[in-house]
């Protein structure tokens, strides 16, 4: 694929060499989205290239499976996430009678005005009972939750910390943020009946087992909102029917690229294309069209609308 330098170089001039980065490389996926042309069309060819530009600024991983641990970190522990909570009652019943784990250790600090309360799920029989022995214990105790809790919350109207997730809470404006925390997780021999155990403790999903767009794992609120995500202990499997009686088959999911608008746009700017650059063949049709489409959905490229003009300008 070649590109007119009348298109080229206003490009250049107006976006910054990042974005012009991003351009080089859908332009070295077009002739495998041109595969795409016979059987999938030009809305294949769209999601083909949105595909490949997100994987493009994916890192490459593999050298972190197989890496050795450098000598000075062989014995560090991912040992805890801290969670504020607005009621420590309310949490500690939530996540030792709940979820099962049991309480570790706790700190007291009263000239600060908070305590601290580490559970975990370990057998109760392992936890000393010298506080200073719990303690140390807790510190070589692998993914432990430290529940905070500052003095006075517990009385405060609503909720009091931001979740995360699109939650205003806390914020000045009253607007949703986008918040770096996403949620907890723990994994269940069988994520199905799991999920109806916390449904009959009054747990609130926002996802159940069936919903959504993958199927066999579940989300639920703790007592402040964070998110716990249930996921089984191996591959995903399903049921016929979640404990919310949803079905596995729909869910009310709705998969965005194939929404009928998506391909029909694509099919105009198809037909556009075609009539205006003269051109008949169906794998170079399919190319430009998508290229147009990805184009002008594109805000980082600067490109508004069903902008045609820079697709004209590639020799296919």
């Amino acid at each position: 694929v070649a590109v007119a330098a009348d298109v080229l170089e206003p490009l250049w001039a107006a976006h910054q060499a990042s974005k012009m980065r991003r351009l080089a490389f859908i332009s070295a996926l077009l002739p495998r989205a041109a595969a795409f042309a016979p059987t999938g069309g030009v809305a294949a060819s769209v999601r083909y290239l949105r595909a490949g530009a997100i994987a493009s600024a994916a890192p490459d991983v593999d050298r972190y499976y197989t890496k050795e641990r450098e000598p000075e970190t062989r014995d560090f522990i991912m040992q805890q996430t801290m969670l504020r909570v607005k009621d420590p009652a309310a949490s500690l019943a939530f996540y030792c009678d709940v979820l099962g784990f049991n309480l570790v250790t706790h700190r007291e600090f009263e000239q600060w005005g908070f305590n601290v309360y580490f559970v975990a799920p370990v057998d109760p029989a392992s936890i000393p009972s010298d506080p200073e022995e719990r303690f140390a214990f807790c510190m070589r105790t692998p993914g432990c939750i430290e529940l905070t809790w500052n003095y006075g919350s517990e009385g405060e109207t609503g909720p009091v910390y931001n979740v995360g997730n699109g939650d205003a809470t806390g914020t000045k404006d009253g607007e949703a943020v986008r918040g770096g925390f996403g949620h907890l997780g723990i994994t269940v021999p069988d994520v199905y009946t799991a999920c109806a155990r916390f449904a009959e403790l009054g747990c609130e999903f926002t996802k159940t087992p069936n919903s959504g767009g993958i199927k066999g794992l579940a989300f639920f609120k703790d007592p402040d909102g964070y998110l716990i995500e249930v996921l089984p202990q191996g591959s995903l499997v399903t049921k016929p029917v979640d404990h919310a009686g949803v079905p596995v088959e729909g869910g009310g999911y709705v998969d965005n690229s194939k929404k009928k608008d998506f391909v029909a746009a694509a099919d105009v700017s198809h037909a556009a294309v075609a009539s205006r650059a003269g051109r008949v063949g169906a794998v170079p049709v399919c190319i430009t069209a998508a290229l147009s489409l990805f184009l002008a959905s594109s805000p980082s490229l600067g490109l508004k609308g069903n902008s045609l003009g820079p697709v004209e300008a590639f020799i296919v």
